[in-house]
């Protein structure tokens, strides 16, 4: 057996002489037919003048069509439809010879019976040669001894490409022992001689066969169930791999490297939301988007959905110039045809942030910029203060000044009762531009620097605010999953601090079409939650992923408890205790209802805040910041002792 699969492909001359022979072949074979077996009836001279006109019309049609182009081993119908052609066009080419002769009152060079015969047993005999060397090689190779055993799930178009996939590559050794699909209509029928099994019947099909993997071939298969399958799959050690999304393979072959192990990211996304596209369409066509921190994960996928939307102008802002470059590149070379600029600059510079809204004058601001990993702001208090409070204030204060139609900021669900640094700099973001709208539309409205926009700059305070708050998105920057990813890359060991800790997840696209479909319902002053569904415990995640990998947790990989980190909470919160929700007309957005402060005190204690910022004076900074979100507590951090301390320095 080691012989066959050690046969080079033949080369293209041998299968163009030898298709070139069948030809001549089947032209004796219609001849004899055509004359009832009786060799004595057929004309040497006659013959002998077909076979050179047959063949110099079929060498050129072959030449043309490229019938030998193809390896016979892995025959597609392409190949199929190629000889079809091919034959269709010789004996049509002879025909027509045949009517040309007949026209100048000449004896026709062969019979019409013979080109039909011919044509028969020609696409008869260039196809059955092709199948049967196919077949011959697929059998030589399904009797490998210790080949894996393999289910495809998903017995649609997709399914059949991935068995197709593997019969075509050589190197793989696997066989296909069954399709499984959960439609009833499918089940007892077969496809490439593979019998399609019951969903409902997995289990018993994994017992009898010993699988060794199971492949996800569908893209309609729900999560839930997916999980289910991925249970039964681990507990029984069987490997689980994904084909990838159709938009990666359907613009070319799908090669068996493609198909790699599932991601933990397939098992934990939901069905897809549906968002009011034209809702969002009429209000945003046309207009020119600032969206700051466009080089983050959120940001930059805010970015490729307000493509989308036949945008007048997308200004992407972020202080990261590396960062900044790849989404700009990838915009180059995916939308071409759409307008977009990248700004360097920082949000908290107002000189420069002041020259970007002057210059490009942008109808909606998607405030997405921010720092976020909670251990680094607990450690740095006054840059978290600087960028998340600062920058927010900045970009807020001249959207009035520029007349923005509206600010969305993008927020988190750590700003709920924080226990740490970043969680309670991202409230007072939300209360400051809370704040903000609900004081605008008060008549002269002045800020406390002595600017008044209405007056001053004869510019009416239209700006709406509106704040979404959302949980952790996964393979964002901060996600657990990547660094996960890595240590079992390395081989461990998986870190997590503690063993009851959960977190809500959510995917990026997903947290973005909400944020969209918030800014877009948003009237000015709410702050939107989105559901989040259920929270997942992270330590049976990092469970899941190692077995995922196709190993063993705490055996093959460690998983080690480090404790909590400064700031962070065993649980996330979406509202305080004293907020309550209310419906929109998105099952997945809800309105919360927190507590209103007055525009004039709280920026006063902002100013303050940032004055102890500027001065990197971190002990008075998250003292001010206790003072403005009173039930800021900190966990686990050297700040601790500030929650009893009663005054501001």
């Amino acid at each position: 057996m080691k012989l066959f699969s050690q046969i080079n492909i033949v080369p293209k001359w041998i299968i163009f002489l030898l298709d070139l022979g069948i030809c001549l072949f089947s032209l004796f074979i219609a001849y004899f037919l055509r004359y009832n077996f009786d060799l004595n009836s057929i004309q040497p001279a006659e013959f002998g003048r077909n076979v050179i006109i047959i063949s110099v019309i079929n060498i050129m049609v072959f030449l043309n069509v490229k019938t030998y182009s193809g390896i016979i081993r892995y025959t597609s119908a392409q190949d199929t439809f190629r000889v079809l052609y091919a034959v269709i066009a010789t004996n049509g080419i002879f025909f027509f010879i045949n009517m040309a002769v007949l026209a100048l009152k000449g004896d026709p060079y062969i019979s019409n019976i013979v080109l039909v015969i011919n044509g028969l047993t020609s696409f008869l005999f260039l196809i059955t040669y092709r199948v049967l060397i196919k077949y011959f090689f697929m059998y030589i190779k399904n009797l490998t001894l210790d080949k894996r055993k393999v289910i495809i799930y998903g017995a649609g178009e997709a399914g059949l490409a991935t068995k197709r996939t593997f019969d075509h590559d050589g190197k793989v050794n696997k066989t296909i022992i069954a399709f499984v699909d959960d439609d009833e209509r499918k089940v007892g029928k077969t496809i490439d001689g593979v019998k399609i099994i019951a969903g409902e019947k997995l289990e018993q099909l994994i017992s009898d066969h010993q699988v060794d993997e199971i492949i996800f071939a569908s893209y309609t298969i729900p999560v839930e169930r997916k999980n289910q399958i991925v249970d039964i799959c681990l507990e029984n050690d069987i490997m689980v791999l994904n084909i990838p999304p159709a938009d990666v393979w359907s613009r070319s072959k799908l090669h068996t490297r493609q198909i790699q192990n599932i991601n933990i990211e397939d098992l934990l996304n939901r069905k897809t939301i549906q968002i009011d596209i034209e809702g969002i369409q009429n209000q945003l066509k046309g207009k020119r988007i600032l969206i700051t921190g466009a080089a983050g994960s959120i940001g930059s996928e805010i970015v490729r959905q307000l493509i989308k939307f036949e945008t007048s102008l997308i200004i992407l802002c972020d202080q990261s110039e590396t960062s900044l470059h790849h989404i700009y590149l990838e915009l180059e070379e995916t939308y071409s045809n759409t307008n977009f600029h990248a700004f360097v600059g920082d949000v908290k510079d107002e000189k420069r942030m002041d020259h970007l809204f002057e210059t490009y004058k942008p109808h909606y601001v998607y405030h997405a910029a921010a720092y976020k990993h909670v251990p680094l702001m607990e450690d740095n208090p006054a840059e978290a203060v600087k960028t998340n409070v600062w920058g927010t204030k900045t970009i807020a204060d001249l959207s009035v000044k520029h007349g923005v139609q509206k600010f969305v900021m993008i927020s988190t669900d750590k700003a709920v009762n924080p226990t740490n640094v970043m969680g309670a700099s991202k409230r007072i973001a939300e209360i400051y531009v809370q704040s903000l709208n609900n004081s605008l539309h008060k008549p002269n409205f002045i800020f406390s620097n002595g600017l008044s926009y209405i007056n001053d700059l004869d510019v009416k305070p239209i700006t709406r605010f509106i704040t979404t708050r959302f949980g952790n998105v996964l393979g964002s920057n901060g996600s657990v999953i990547p660094r996960f990813k890595q240590q079992i890359e390395k081989g461990g060991p998986i870190t997590v601090t503690h063993p009851e800790i959960t977190r809500y997840f959510m995917t990026i696209p997903e947290a973005c079409r909400l944020v969209l479909e918030a800014g877009c319902m948003g009237a000015g002053g709410e702050i939107f939650i989105f559901d989040m569904g259920k929270s997942v415990k992270i330590v049976e995640l990092a469970k899941k992923m190692i077995r995922l990998a196709g190993l063993i947790p705490n055996q093959e990989i460690k998983i080690q408890f480090t404790g909590l980190r400064p700031g962070e909470k065993l649980f996330e919160e979406l509202l305080n205790d004293s907020e309550n929700t209310m419906p929109t007309h998105h099952e997945k957005i809800m309105i919360g209802k927190v507590r209103e402060y007055v525009f004039s005190e709280i920026e006063s204690q902002i100013y303050t805040l940032l004055d102890h910022a500027r001065k990197n004076d971190d002990r008075n900074v998250v003292m001010t910041m206790k003072a403005l979100v009173r039930e800021y507590k900190s966990k686990n951090s050297v700040f601790e002792e500030l929650d009893h301390t009663p005054s501001i320095k």
